[in-house]
């Protein structure tokens, strides 16, 4: 971003967002009203978390048992193995007191140790005899003074070498000052104990001189709790943040058992830093614990107090990581391995759930395994001014967003809960301001919970020349990249002024953002500027197009723009943000707009088509079965089964014939009258070719019977009434009347009611009796049958067919 005025630019070079660091000692002042101007290169802040100097120093009294030192001891080493920055320094001291020639209250167990790898080893290995009492060397008093001027004397060597890392005492006790038995403090007994009171009073105030905190942590039930906040109290006062617990305090557990939890809660909040509890459990046995999405640096603390447990590691995916080494975008580093406490330093870890797999050999896994993390997020900033050309006396709004190194833009508020936001202003020409940044939706800040933190200043009608910007955001666990905003003071009126607007939209990878730009040029020429993007997140590739533009002189211009985004682009919130430059005055930075988008997955065939598919295959299913139901309805209109033809003769029945299922071939009905030399004319269906030579009997799709006699042309039939067939009368009967259009359908028949007794069925139909019907048919077998006979006679063949007075033809 620039400012522009005649001849000069104002460059806006990056952006602090955060602390001023964990711990931080006294910051250094800004530059006073017409102090020079700023340099307009600042130093890249180095990678990883912010370092810190801290001692450990442990009670060595004889009033510890052994196994309260064995949990000091290892309580000690959770700090050093678990300290997450590996330009930190750490030193470990044991004390007691000296009451005789050759004691030293003080044990140096560790020098101060650069925690790299290769000293956190070597931390690893040296705390380990803070376990070993030598009573000739030390006594078995408490002596807090020599311990706290020890511990001071060895985090200010060489300060003028670190001047700005924090300088941090921890130390941890199970009792009060004693030194009643020690020469140094007078050679009257009696006034020891105040001499020891008065030098501890000294000796903190060297150590708030000097910059260094002091935490104590004391254990059981013989602590003078006083003393304890005296020491917290007494010490230098500054933090890391505004949060109230990173100030300096004591703190009293019940047992020894409780300090290495205790502890470790201490350092993180001494620290600025989080901890994650995980689980607990014996060899062997999987341990887990979680990582947030906002940390950035982290370490994984395994107290397996025996040096035989062996513990591997695994990520929220599931895949074993290494001991040393890069790994999906991961940085790993091992240590103590071959110690009580073992831990797993990360840079960048993945988020979620980490498990931590123990084992031990027989005899070796009797005691339970803790697992934690200490973590902290060191979040990169984008930072936007409006207008991005301020002029003296004019009100200017800054809005901050973060996002982690991975990339990944913070979006949830609740990972920076409790966080307060603030920005320092400085320059030539005034005296440097501070004003607040919030989230909370009140003007000027858009939308309370959005993560973006606004705030506003007017820039002093007495700026001349250089400017600096510097945000600082305090919160538990969070650091920043601190990189400073420098600029110089802009011109009255300037020649460009613009704006720009970018979609808040959901796009898939590979589509496209819009945008416009609104440009008043008030020079009298015209000039060129071009699109740029600023701040993309690592693997995202993007373009925008057009470019470049011009601005025609003495007017305003509205010009729209397309943001492109690769096909690779990944899923998430898209960082960045979209800048306009003057190409012919330096590339000058003339307005900036976030890119407000949410990249994820195209949709699927099936997520675009799926109504449609769905909605087309319920259609052509419906019409199936309407097709199907009107096809069934039909053929069941024109079905003839269950008719009953009766062949008369002068009012005399002389035969009846029913058709049988299967026999009406779409709702056709073929038969002949067969008339025997000298017998009884019958009725006899016909099937094939025969049909063609025959009387065609037949039911229309509306229900209506129709009539073709061999020979001639069709004609209606009413049922029970007689109709000319050649030299007889034809009577149809039975079977289902005509009716409207859905009745006859499958679902609106009516049960069939019950036979009568002696009512004549499908094959008794027309004979009257079956034995009847079977004479019937040995008569067409054996020649004609006398008038007699069994043949059907016309009362027979009344009954078995009478005009639709059975029930069975009634309801069929």
């Amino acid at each position: 971003m620039k400012w522009t005025d005649k001849g000069s630019a104002l460059l806006l070079a990056g952006v602090l967002l955060g602390l001023s660091g964990p711990l931080a000692a006294p910051a250094a002042g800004l530059p006073a009203a017409g102090a020079p101007g700023l340099s307009r290169t600042a130093a890249e802040p180095a990678e990883g978390p912010d370092p810190l100097d801290f001692a450990v120093v442990v009670d060595q009294s004889k009033s510890l048992s052994d196994k309260d030192l064995a949990r000091e001891t290892e309580a000690a080493a959770l700090l050093s193995q678990g300290e997450i920055s590996e330009r930190s320094r750490a030193t470990v001291i044991g004390f007691g007191s000296s009451e005789k020639s050759g004691q030293s209250p003080v044990n140096e167990v560790c020098p101060l140790t650069v925690a790299d790898a290769a000293g956190r080893e070597r931390l690893s290995t040296c705390v380990q005899q803070l376990g070993h009492r030598d009573e000739a060397r030390m006594g078995p008093g408490t002596d807090f003074p020599a311990a706290v001027r020890q511990a001071v004397t060895r985090l200010t060597e060489g300060g003028a070498k670190t001047p700005a890392v924090p300088k941090v005492v921890f130390l941890l006790t199970d009792g009060r000052l004693d030194v009643a038995d020690s020469p140094e403090y007078g050679t009257d007994p009696d006034i020891r104990q105040a001499n020891g009171a008065r030098r501890l009073t000294e000796e903190l105030a060297r150590a708030r001189a000097a910059g260094v905190q002091i935490w104590p942590l004391g254990f059981g039930d013989q602590i003078d709790r006083a003393a304890l906040t005296a020491m917290a109290e007494g010490g230098y006062r500054g933090a890391c943040s505004g949060i109230p617990d990173s100030v300096p305090r004591m703190r009293v557990v019940g047992t020894s058992a409780e300090i290495d939890k205790a502890l470790q809660e201490t350092f993180a909040a001494a620290r600025c830093a989080r901890i994650a509890q995980g689980t607990v459990g014996k060899p062997p046995a999987d341990l887990s614990v979680t990582i947030p999405p906002i940390a950035t640096d982290g370490s994984l603390t395994v107290a397996k107090h025996d040096p035989k447990v062996r513990v591997t590691y695994y990520d929220p995916a599931g895949r074993k990581v290494p001991v040393q080494g890069e790994f999906d975008g991961s940085t790993f580093e091992v240590s103590g391995q071959d110690g009580p406490v073992e831990a797993l330093r990360v840079k960048d870890p993945l988020p979620g759930r980490w498990r931590v797999h123990i084992e031990a050999p027989e005899g070796h896994g009797d005691r339970e395994v803790a697992v934690r993390a200490i973590w902290q997020g060191r979040l990169r900033s984008d930072v936007t001014l409006d207008p991005a050309s301020p002029r003296a006396g004019e009100k200017v709004t800054v809005q901050v967003r973060m996002q982690t190194r991975r990339g990944v833009v913070i979006t949830d508020p609740g990972q920076l809960d409790g966080l307060a936001a603030s920005a320092e202003v400085a320059g030539a020409g005034f005296r440097p301001f501070t004003f607040k940044l919030a989230d909370d939706g009140r003007a000027p800040d858009a939308k309370a919970g959005d993560v973006r933190f606004t705030g506003t200043f007017t820039l002093p009608a007495g700026a001349t020349g250089d400017l600096e910007l510097v945000t600082r955001m305090a919160a538990p666990g969070i650091t920043s990249d601190r990189r400073p905003v420098h600029a110089r003071s802009g011109p009255d009126v300037p020649k460009l002024t613009a704006g720009l607007a970018v979609d808040r939209v959901t796009v898939h990878p590979g589509g496209t953002v819009g945008g416009t730009l609104d440009v008043t040029n008030n020079d009298s020429v015209p000039h060129t500027l071009r699109f740029a993007l600023q701040d993309q997140a690592p693997g995202t590739e993007l373009t925008v197009a057009p470019t470049p533009v011009t601005a025609p002189a003495g007017g305003s211009t509205r010009i729209p723009f397309t943001v492109t985004l690769a096909a690779g682009t990944p899923l998430g919130e898209l960082g960045g943000k979209v800048a306009v430059v003057d190409s012919g005055d330096g590339d000058t930075v003339l307005d900036t707009a976030f890119l407000d988008v949410l990249v994820v997955a195209p949709p699927t065939w099936w997520d675009r088509w799926w109504k449609a598919v769905t909605g087309g295959a319920a259609a052509v299913l419906v019409l199936a079965v309407l097709t199907a139901i009107r096809l069934l309805a039909r053929r069941r209109r024109r079905d003839l089964t269950g008719i009953t033809l009766e062949l008369r003769d002068d009012g005399r029945s002389l035969y009846t014939l029913s058709v049988r299922k299967g026999q009406s071939q779409g709702g056709t009905f073929a038969f002949t009258v067969d008339e025997p030399y000298g017998g009884t004319p019958t009725l006899r269906s016909v099937r094939g070719t025969a049909a063609s030579t025959a009387h065609l009997l037949r039911r229309n799709g509306s229900g209506e019977l129709l009539l073709r006699p061999r020979g001639g042309s069709q004609v209606p039939v009413r049922v029970g009434e007689p109709i000319g067939l050649g030299e007889h009368e034809l009577v149809v009967r039975g079977g289902r009347a005509p009716s409207p259009r859905g009745r006859d359908l499958p679902w609106s028949r009516r049960p069939r009611t019950a036979r009568r007794p002696g009512t004549p069925n499908e094959a008794d139909a027309g004979t009257g009796t079956g034995r009847t019907r079977r004479g019937a048919r040995r008569d067409r077998g054996n020649g004609p049958a006398p008038d007699s006979g069994n043949g059907t006679g016309p009362a027979t063949g009344t009954t078995g067919s009478t005009g639709g007075s059975d029930p069975y033809d009634v309801n069929f």
